[in-house]
């Protein structure tokens, strides 16, 4: 009992403290800008860390830990996929996207920015955009919620669907309340939080083991094919498919509206810099962390974990390792991790929804509150469907997350990327990309050809789909590229 009341303490503090932020900038939240974008008042610290709480999420320290527990050090692949496409995200996507976007008749959403940047009188780009969002989120949001039942599950043994409505509930409560502002400082803490988390835990766990020579020695004898970085594939085919499919989780990040939203918020485009050393210090050594952890934790845990317990590896170890109220404390960072990105991927939906869906297709002149307003019924809408959707307790987080960053990375990565660099293309080239992105996400994923991770065939034909149309279409107008110039002439300033 008293285990129990050490770690509900540790819960309710922080807890607390999320509620408390959402209340605060409640008050804050006074205009549509305000609750999607902050205001565009965002420093560097806040931008970086909010953008790598909300991307990296519970699968960092419950899927990624996981598949390492399962295939061993070959889940550097996904790693390293992860690393290089944050880098290449910040060092050339950030800067111009915060400037595109400004010049775009100041766009507060990525669809809302494509339909300024191409002129869509017809607004046919921020429907279809807003309806592979909710797509994608939907799954995106339900792992998050899955992440949570587990959690819940595993330190108080509640019913799987009570952890839900809990993770969900204090979730959809600052982010209904506080908007942008109370999550992305929500995610400052949760970054931070989740930073030592997946550090404290192999670190331990090491010295408890007698150091790291002798950690090594365990692991090489007790879980030999852990230590091959191919993997546990023996032919070469089956061996390049899965290399490249981890690798292209990095193309994933030219498309994620909660991480690119980020590069919107900052108060100044000069400070991206200072963010991007920041967020790659922050990313490569909570990556290289989340791989050892599975690594460890397969020859600390004497009870070996099968199925999708596995992505139980980091829970169940920090209960063995810590006296209860730190391990409270641990466990709210891995709630930390998994409500910075169910929070921020509830806020880009609710926003998509009011500012794409609904103001383009009533056509009248809508206010503020009113957008802000269907922005927040929206969230209580999807959280409710997300919940449905993450009813299984046998699902696998790194999957689910998997397909909603395939489906992202294929329907806007080519899209965004295209129309920052890309004079050229057109409204036509870019419907075409999203459309044919996002369609052969949904249809790979069903059939599995090759075995090849979907998001490679979507980038490329999304990439393709761009091109050709646009080629064959009408050059853009002078109005389009000459704030195309204006927004580039920005970037070299």
């Amino acid at each position: 009992m008293h285990t129990q009341i050490s770690i509900i303490i540790a819960f309710a503090l922080y807890l607390g403290l999320m509620m408390y932020i959402g209340i605060y900038y409640y008050r804050k939240s006074r205009n549509l800008s305000d609750y999607i974008l902050g205001g565009r008042k965002l420093g560097p610290w806040l931008t970086s860390m909010s953008a790598e709480a909300s991307d990296m999420s519970g699968w960092m320290l419950m899927g990624l830990p996981g598949f390492a527990y399962s295939t061993g050090i070959s889940a550097i692949w996904i790693a390293l996929g992860l690393a290089g496409g944050t880098w290449l995200n910040w060092a050339f996507v950030s800067k111009r996207l915060r400037n595109h976007t400004e010049v775009a008749n100041n766009s507060l959403t990525i669809p809302d920015y494509l339909k300024n940047r191409f002129r869509d009188t017809s607004r046919i780009l921020p429907i279809v955009s807003a309806i592979f969002i909710i797509i994608f989120f939907l799954i995106y949001t339900s792992s998050g919620f899955v992440a949570g039942g587990k959690l819940f599950t595993t330190i108080f043994g509640l019913d799987y669907t009570t952890s839900l409505l809990i993770t969900a509930g204090v979730v959809i409560f600052y982010t209904f309340l506080g908007g942008f502002l109370a999550v992305s400082w929500t995610d400052l803490i949760q970054g931070t939080m989740m930073f030592f988390a997946i550090l404290i835990i192999p670190i331990t766990a090491t010295i408890m083991m007698n150091g790291p020579i002798n950690t090594a020695h365990l692991i090489a004898t007790e879980f030999p094919q852990g230590l091959s970085i191919w993997g546990p594939e023996s032919d070469t085919y089956t061996l390049a498919i899965g290399i490249i499919s981890s690798l292209a989780w990095g193309l994933g990040y030219f498309g994620q509206p909660h991480i690119l939203v980020r590069f919107m918020a900052i108060s100044d485009a000069r400070e991206l810099k200072k963010a991007t050393n920041i967020a790659m210090v922050w990313v490569i050594i909570s990556l290289v962390a989340a791989v050892i952890v599975g690594l460890v934790g397969k020859v600390y845990l004497t009870t070996p974990l099968e199925g999708a317990d596995v992505e139980k590896v980091f829970l169940v170890m920090n209960e063995q390792l810590f006296p209860p109220f730190v391990a409270g404390l641990i466990w709210s960072a891995v709630l930390a991790a998994i409500m910075s990105t169910a929070s921020g991927q509830l806020l880009v939906t609710a926003s998509s929804v009011s500012q794409d869906l609904y103001k383009n297709i009533v056509g009248h002149r809508t206010s503020d509150q009113e957008l802000v307003l269907i922005s927040r019924i929206t969230v209580l809408i999807i959280s409710a469907i997300a919940l449905c959707l993450a009813l299984d307790p046998n699902s696998y987080i790194l999957t689910m997350v998997a397909y909603a960053w395939a489906g992202f990375g294929a329907a806007f990565g080519p899209a965004i990327l295209l129309s920052l660099f890309w004079r050229r293309m057109t409204l036509k080239g870019c419907v075409a990309g999203v459309i044919v992105g996002g369609l052969t996400v949904l249809i790979w994923k069903q059939f599995a050809w090759f075995g090849l991770y979907e998001i490679v065939p979507g980038f490329i034909l999304s990439s393709l789909a761009i091109y050709v149309v646009s080629l064959l279409d009408n050059p853009p107008s002078k109005e389009i590229t000459d704030e195309f110039d204006e927004a580039q002439q920005l970037h070299i300033l």
